[in-house]
Order: C-alpha cells, then structure tokens, then sequence
C-alpha cells in the first residue's frame, strides 16, 4: 500500500436525472484501505447526502473543485466522463469507468491520444468471462417495469386490466445474461405488486417469447411474430453492432399500441466510416431525464440520418436502467468495486498489477486499455 495513492471521486454532469454518487460506507472502506480521497463538491447530495455523512466514516477525505478532482492519479465514477472532462487529466493517469471499449471507439481513441492509462469496469470479468460489475437485475426488472407502465396507459379496449384481455405477449431479443432477468421480470409485469394485483382479479398473464440472433435474421417468422407482440424487448449483444437486429420496416408489422424496449442502448454514430447502430432501427435514446417517448416525440426527428425511422411505435429507452433508483443502485456497485479498488491500493497501482497474479489482478489486466484487443459492450 502507498500513502501516495490519490482517487478523485467526480460528480457525474449528465442529465439532471443522473444523480448517482458512491454511498459513503463505499468511502469509508476505501478510506480505511489508505487511500487519499478527493470528493467533488456537492457529492452525494442529490441523493441526499451532506458532507458531515461522508466525514462521519472518513474524517481525512477532502472536498474540492471538479477541475482538482480530474487532476488526480486515478479519477472512479461510473458514467464516462466527457470529453472535455477527459481532456482535463494529466497524461498517465487512470480513469477508472463504465468506458465500454467495443462500442466507443472514438472515446479509445482519445484516451490512448492522451496518454491515459483506463480501467473499463463493464470489461471486469472473472476467468470464465462473468462481468464483476454489472447491476443487470436492475436494467431488466426497471426496463420492464417501465414498459409495461407505458403499455398499461395506452392498452386498447376492454383495457390492461381487464380480466377478458388476452395475455400479453412479450418478444425477447436475446437471451443472455440480461434476457435472464427480461424473462423473470416480464412474467411478472416488471413489478409483483401489480401482478399480484391483477392475478387476484383473474386478469390472464403474460408470454415471453424469447428469440436468438439466428432467429432473427429470418423475416418471414420475425414478421408473423411482430405482428402478435405487445412489448418488444432488446436485450441482444450484437457481434457487429453496424447490423441492426430489427429493420425499422418491421416496425410497421407491430401493433399500434405496442411498446419497443431497449435495453441494449448502444448508440448511434454515423460520424465515423464504420457505422454504429441501435439493434432495432429508428428508435430515440433515452436517458434519466426522458425514457418514455410517443410515436410523435420530437426526439424521433433527432435521430442520424443513417438509420432509418419511418416506422415508429411507443418506445421506452434509457441510457443507465439501473440509475432510476440511485441508491439501490450505487450499494450494488460499491460492493462489486470496491474489492477492485482495494487490490489496486494493496498493489501501489496499476503498475504493480500482474495479468497472471491473483484473480482481481488478473480481472483488472484484462480491462486495462492498454490491454484491451477485444471487449463486450453493456449499459451502467
């Protein structure tokens, strides 16, 4: 361990709905591992957090100014910062981040362009390739939750809640690990308290159906399946995100009154030779402040002109799921990281991390930029 050893702990200037900051029991071990901790002014407090509730734990961390923060040996915070933000830090530093290498490209570049060492927390892996941090429960259970809030306003007679509907029927793109909570949350309507609601008043359920990528590629059976979907969820990993999954000329064979999930949320970016696209075509990206949008929303008209958005349904989309309930959300991540920051503590650094040392050491080697060949892409 190394008494030199400096974190800065930024607020993250996203949209004002972005108000997750680590708890301070998270502080508080880091603290007690011997790290220098520089908090940015103001965390924690949209979460409702004063400065005495970090002190409280963790008396010799200091408060200071974001340009400080950004100065420091290694920068934590879980949404990338922006680029300016990024511009800010000294050549050899490390930004530890949700950085998400694969479908960022322009972000790598920028990084290796300043000399800045990165540890991508989305590509923490242990040996079998299981992501070490990762709140993906939470993406599925508050995606789904939301798209079924969305559906119930908009059900077509005799209603959502009417015990003579027919069940709901959910198409689930992919099956991996967030398509795993897709299926537990979407039988459940994203929330047992409505479920239990509408089971006692006979109301008949849901029916996931769950599709995979070579599935998908077949259009006469995609169509026939659109067209009998209330709620069509994206929870793929595409091997080349230049493909869409759903062309947006399916959309038009969906039910007017359904709803396009996204959890995927890989961006667009048409400003590059090779394309990055959203897995179904045309639909806006969300964020905190404004997951929820109508067929008519102005943020349709927004979209890259490289993807196509004739078609359009309701859609709901959001950048970070997890962030609709903060606090939830920033005890679950403490814990997956802060096992990660104490062995970077114990080692003095990255430069003391070995690839082929303990398990941490070696989960951390594989997310180092300057390691990285190869990643996968999730949403924070």
């Amino acid at each position: 361990m190394t008494k030199d050893f400096s974190i800065g702990l930024p607020r993250m200037h996203k949209e004002p709905g972005e108000r997750r900051d680590f708890l301070p029991n998270f502080v508080a071990r880091l603290h007690k591992l011997g790290a220098n901790l520089l908090l940015e002014y103001g965390y924690g407090a949209e979460m409702g957090y004063k400065p005495s509730d970090y002190f409280s734990t963790a008396p010799t961390i200091k408060f200071a100014s974001r340009t400080e923060i950004y100065q420091q040996d290694y920068v934590l915070v879980l949404r990338a910062p922006s680029n300016d933000e990024i511009r800010s830090m000294h050549p050899g530093a490390c930004l530890i981040s949700m950085l998400h290498y694969p479908t960022r490209p322009q972000r790598v570049e920028l990084l290796r362009s300043l000399d800045l060492e990165a540890i991508s927390l989305d590509s923490l892996c242990d040996d079998s390739g299981r992501r070490l941090v990762e709140n993906l429960r939470a993406v599925a259970w508050n995606g789904m939750e939301a798209a079924f809030k969305t559906l119930r306003a908009i059900y077509p007679p005799p209603g959502f809640d009417d015990p003579h509907r027919s069940p709901i029927q959910v198409t689930l793109l992919g099956a991996g690990a967030v398509g795993t909570h897709v299926l537990q949350a979407g039988i459940r309507y994203g929330d047992e308290k409505l479920r239990a609601r509408l089971a006692q008043a006979g109301v008949p359920g849901v029916q996931v159906t769950t599709v995979d990528y070579d599935f998908t590629g077949i259009e006469p059976l995609m169509t026939s399946l659109l067209k009998h979907t209330d709620i069509l969820v994206d929870a793929t990993q595409r091997p080349d995100p230049t493909q869409v999954v759903i062309p947006n000329r399916w959309i038009a064979h969906l039910p007017n009154h359904a709803v396009i999930l996204d959890l995927s949320v890989d961006p667009y970016d048409c400003a590059t030779e090779i394309l990055s696209l959203k897995g179904i075509e045309g639909i806006p990206q969300g964020n905190l402040d404004k997951y929820v949008f109508v067929p008519d929303d102005p943020s349709f008209s927004e979209i890259p002109s490289c993807a196509d958005s004739t078609h359009r349904r309701h859609v709901v989309s959001c950048y970070s799921w997890p962030g609709i309930h903060p606090r939830q959300c920033m005890e679950v991540y403490g814990k997956q990281i802060q096992p990660v920051i104490r062995v970077l503590i114990e080692k003095g650094g990255l430069k003391n991390i070995k690839p082929n040392g303990t398990f941490f050491e070696r989960a951390i080697a594989q997310a180092q930029l300057s390691r990285w060949l190869t990643g996968r892409s999730y949403s924070a």
